[in-house]
């Protein structure tokens, strides 16, 4: 089994992407913002689990990842050579839609242009028409995908970056200024295209349209430029013109949700740490994005694939603390997937055929999770203990004026349980655990969100015994 190390984002060749959104005060302001409490953002948090799908040009050069064309470096018209050979005889978007749904995911993303500027959809506002229709595919690959996602039942997710090396402009926007808006309104139009021409969009998904993100955090105007900190340094203050994008979102998918990486600070739905579990959090939306390749999310030949125990894991701990996961798959160069991403998954699928009611639909907590240890989740009158092979197969749960009606294991292993002085004791036999995950159900006799409405997790270890 393959071991995947957890890096920081900003360790990553290719990731570089720093959230200065977890600490902003207008960012933590807003998300207090009852409105936010809408039903779509909801309904999202329901779903736990989505496939994301990382496919362009990079994925026929099989080097360095979806960054090739900005580290190697390749120049953009040799790139652009590249391109033409985009073929994408083997995408199937409906293959893709029918393994979300056999893995237990509810929702898919697609990459639909990265920050090369390809474009798998058909767009009039393409600088140099850089497009899949001017390749030897001449087919819309995001009509195909938004398609098959509605055809299977999942929600539609679309990712999009308005940002494009192409443009010299984005490396030196104060310099370079009329070649930085002409980036901006080719984002704009393409923004506008997306929303539009696809049906209904359930997911808008930015990346690196952050202001701060222009030459990539590089303050050009003092000596030696090293990476700094985005809350310090945005070059042109408003440069995407947040307010002016989202209201066309909203006018276009009034029931979209959009996370936090386009414009100013403080903007978006939900938070997106990348390679990474966010922490215990059930109120400010978050979602995980992680891979299923070892250290990438463009295909590469010869990487680890990540096992379905390590996805068990990975999922659980996000919706234990209270978000979500957005799993990454790599096609090939020619769209195919490789079969040893699709092994895992189905596997995976098999066990969410069993648990899936314990994730679907619940929220974090009451206790806060641990990493090493497992944590839970919760919905109506129930609660969802995992405890992962590495625990002490122990926890405790304050009951404040509830009542336990029963204890269940949902993975067979052998339990001893008792109550008291409103503090609910449970014990997983060591000799019959489950060498994965053991997954105990607690029923009370109330609701339990309700019930612990007002309880201050962070005041109480369910894992001390």
């Amino acid at each position: 089994i393959a071991v995947f190390l957890d890096i920081p984002s900003d360790e990553i060749i290719g990731a570089g992407y720093v959230d200065p959104r977890a600490s902003s005060v207008d960012y933590q302001n807003k998300k207090e913002n009852k409105e936010l409490k809408k039903p779509q953002i909801e309904a999202w948090k329901d779903l736990k689990f989505g496939m994301f799908i990382t496919y362009g040009i990079y994925s026929m050069i099989g080097r360095i990842n979806e960054w090739v064309m900005f580290y190697e470096p390749i120049d953009r018209d040799d790139y652009a050579e590249i391109a033409k050979d985009f073929s994408a005889e083997k995408f199937d978007a409906k293959y893709y839609a029918d393994l979300a749904t056999k893995t237990g995911m509810k929702y898919m993303v697609l990459v639909t242009r990265h920050h090369d500027g390809f474009c798998l959809f058909d767009s009039k506002y393409s600088y140099r028409d850089f497009t899949v229709m001017n390749t030897k595919a001449k087919r819309d690959l995001v009509r195909e995908f938004t398609d098959a996602c509605r055809g299977a039942g999942l929600g539609v997710g679309l990712y999009y970056s308005p940002m494009d090396w192409r443009f010299k402009g984005f490396f030196f926007p104060q310099m370079y200024r009329k070649s930085a808006e002409a980036m901006r309104e080719q984002g704009h139009g393409q923004i506008r295209e997306l929303c539009e021409n696809y049906g209904k969009v359930d997911i808008l998904w930015f990346d690196g349209g952050d202001d701060c993100w222009f030459g990539h955090g590089m303050n050009m105007n003092v000596w030696n430029p090293e990476r700094i900190k985005p809350d310090y340094y945005t070059p042109i203050p408003d440069f995407w013109q947040t307010d002016k994008v989202d209201k066309m979102i909203h006018e276009l998918q009034p029931d979209i949700i959009v996370n936090n990486r386009f414009g100013r600070a403080g903007y978006g739905d939900f938070g997106t740490p990348e390679r990474k579990v966010g922490n215990f959090d059930n109120d400010k939306p978050w979602e995980t994005c992680h891979t299923m390749l070892d250290k990438t999310w463009g295909w590469l030949p010869d990487r680890d694939v990540r096992p379905f125990e390590s996805i068990v894991n990975l999922l659980v701990d996000c919706v234990t603390g209270g978000g979500n996961l957005l799993l990454n798959v790599s096609p090939r160069g020619d769209g195919s997937l490789d079969k040893e991403q699709e092994v895992e998954l189905l596997k995976m699928g098999e066990w969410m055929d069993k648990y899936g009611d314990c994730i679907y639909g619940t929220r974090g907590g009451p206790a806060k999770n641990n990493a090493e240890i497992g944590g839970f989740t919760c919905k109506d009158n129930k609660i969802y203990a995992f405890l992962k092979p590495e625990s002490e197969g122990k926890f405790q749960l304050p009951l404040l004026s509830a009542r336990v009606e029963s204890v269940i294991s949902r993975s067979g292993d052998k339990l001893e349980w008792k109550v008291k002085d409103d503090i609910l004791d449970v014990s997983a036999a060591k000799d019959s655990r489950d060498q994965l995950m053991t997954v105990i159900e607690i029923t009370l006799d109330r609701e339990v969100q309700e019930h612990y409405s007002d309880f201050d997790y962070e005041s109480f270890d369910a894992f001390k015994i």
